[in-house]
């Protein structure tokens, strides 16, 4: 499968789920809006996937696929069984006594995570309750990211893909069934909330699942054991719990920070939800083709073939996020009204939410470029050089999310957050250049000027549209609104298109030709 048609298979799969997601996001904000309730279910979801990402997907992905990779390559795939199953014993049973221990001491990761809670005792008490429901789908999640090494390994990356639809589909339903009922805001409306979570967990995991057992790869079911497999992994994941999770380390430490004002965790939470449409169809497409491909490129010292993939994927990288970037700094209002603003989600919760997102849009491009320049050190077993560069990105978030909330409340932890990713990014592919593990070519030089002009061009276009459809924006009506966002983005499509077509920073023929292939 060629390179451009694994990240359009993975990227719209992605998107499939993103849509989804905003489908549940919709009927989150409308059904329970940004108070108590909205808050609690925010630290509740965020508690799991914050484990898993550190953990399941940043630290094991980074370390499993090159080291599975290397099984499949040398040891043939008896070995690539023995290996898997030595790393699934080993996984499964740390995650059982990482589950033991946080429901025990659930009130505590909850003061830790948002602090600000713990004055309001019914809202304290509802959190913990709610995150010890929810938490168990940590467990589910990391056997699926351990799955979907396995398939992305072998090439099939549509299961893995297409899983976290069911997420999206779970909460849909569960939210339907709370606003079909008129349930207002309350413990109760939480506690299904939570308890779908769990419920989708179960569905994602059985997905990657059949994918597998139609892969005809098989597990071992095998008690615990420290062979060299898991000393190796281990050795390569726990630089990589850092290095893999810069991304949610930050949005942790804003987690901590926005408790202290009311409703900015809700507000976070919907500017997050937006950027990360482009950030995870774009990033995670690359992070899960990139790092496979990377690792079985450099095991055959196919070294030139590396520097092309490296290329190409920044192209593919920067033609997406730099023009989604711009749009979202123009037109953030719009979107946000567009998409949330319906029953409780009033107006002020739209300005604020925008803020946000405008500060967030900013470091979208430099989210993306992490997710093209890591696999390069990881592909190589080098899993400690990121995370030096991740601990310097948290200093940064940290240090300006204390420095600007007192004035800017949570736009300064969104300014922390990017700030801290281009900082990271910066780094990283510096680094790579240095050491000789990344070239840029005549292409990538030639195209990223004419992509931030065309971007830039596109950015002027869209805003003159918001002029003149400014008598639309003062329209309470969703159609409206809906179709001056539909128009706005139809403008900035057209226009970004006709402008890298004419400049030939993209051929739109070649792309589609590389498609069917």
């Amino acid at each position: 499968m060629s390179l451009f048609k694994s990240f359009a298979t993975v990227g719209g799969a992605t998107m499939l789920s993103r849509l989804c997601g905003f489908g549940r996001d919709v009927m989150l904000a409308a059904f329970v809006g940004t108070g108590p309730v909205a808050d609690a279910f925010v630290v509740a979801f965020r508690l799991p996937n914050l484990f898993r990402r550190l953990f399941a997907e940043g630290a094991f992905n980074s370390a499993f696929i090159p080291l599975f990779g290397r099984s499949v390559e040398e040891d043939g795939e008896h070995g690539a069984r023995q290996f898997a199953g030595e790393i699934a014993a080993a996984l499964f049973w740390t995650l059982v006594v990482i589950l033991a221990l946080a429901e025990v001491f659930m009130p505590l990761l909850v003061h830790l995570l948002a602090p600000g809670y713990y004055s309001d005792p019914a809202k304290f008490d509802l959190t913990v309750l709610m995150s010890r429901i929810a938490f168990p789908y940590l467990l589910f999640m990391s056997l699926l990211a351990f799955i979907s090494g396995i398939l992305n390994t072998f090439q099939r990356f549509l299961a893995a893909a297409m899983a976290p639809v069911m997420l999206n589909v779970v909460m849909m339903a569960v939210l339907a069934g709370i606003g079909f009922y008129g349930m207002e805001p309350n413990q109760t409306t939480g506690v299904l909330l939570v308890v779908g979570v769990a419920v989708a967990g179960v569905v994602q995991l059985a997905v990657v699942a059949i994918g597998m057992k139609r892969l005809g790869f098989s597990v071992p079911i095998m008690r615990p054991r420290w062979t060299p497999g898991v000393k190796r992994l281990l050795v390569l994941g726990v630089p990589g719990v850092i290095a893999g999770g810069i991304t949610q380390i930050n949005i942790t430490v804003g987690t901590i920070i926005a408790s202290l004002e009311s409703s900015a965790n809700s507000y976070l939470y919907y500017a997050d939800r937006i950027y990360q449409l482009p950030l995870g169809v774009v990033g995670i497409a690359i992070g899960v083709v990139l790092l496979p491909s990377l690792t079985r490129q450099l095991r055959s010292g196919q070294e030139e073939l590396v520097y092309h993939t490296q290329n190409r994927s920044m192209e593919f990288a920067l033609a997406l996020t730099l023009p989604a970037a711009v749009a979202l700094v123009i037109i953030p209002d719009t979107v946000i009204a567009v998409l949330f603003q319906r029953g409780q989600f009033t107006d002020a919760a739209v300005e604020q939410t925008a803020l946000a997102l405008m500060a967030f849009s900013v470091g979208l491009p430099a989210f993306v470029l992490n997710k093209v320049l890591s696999p390069g050190f990881f592909a190589r077993e080098d899993t400690k050089t990121p995370m030096y560069f991740a601990a310097v990105g948290m200093v940064v978030n940290v240090a300006l999310s204390i420095l600007l909330f007192p004035a800017f409340k949570h736009v300064g932890i969104a300014i922390g957050t990017t700030a801290a990713g281009w900082v990271n990014t910066s780094l990283l592919a510096f680094v790579l250049w240095r050491r000789g593990h990344f070239v840029i070519d005549s292409a990538l030089m030639k195209r990223i000027p004419l992509l931030g002009f065309a971007s830039a061009l596109m950015g002027i276009v869209v805003y003159g549209g918001t002029l003149v459809l400014e008598p639309l924006s003062a329209s309470n009506l969703f159609v409206v609104r809906a179709s001056e966002l539909i128009i706005l983005v139809a403008i900035g499509l057209v226009s970004f298109g006709i402008l890298v077509q004419l400049t030939g920073t993209v051929d739109f023929r070649a792309q589609l030709q590389k498609l069917r292939r």
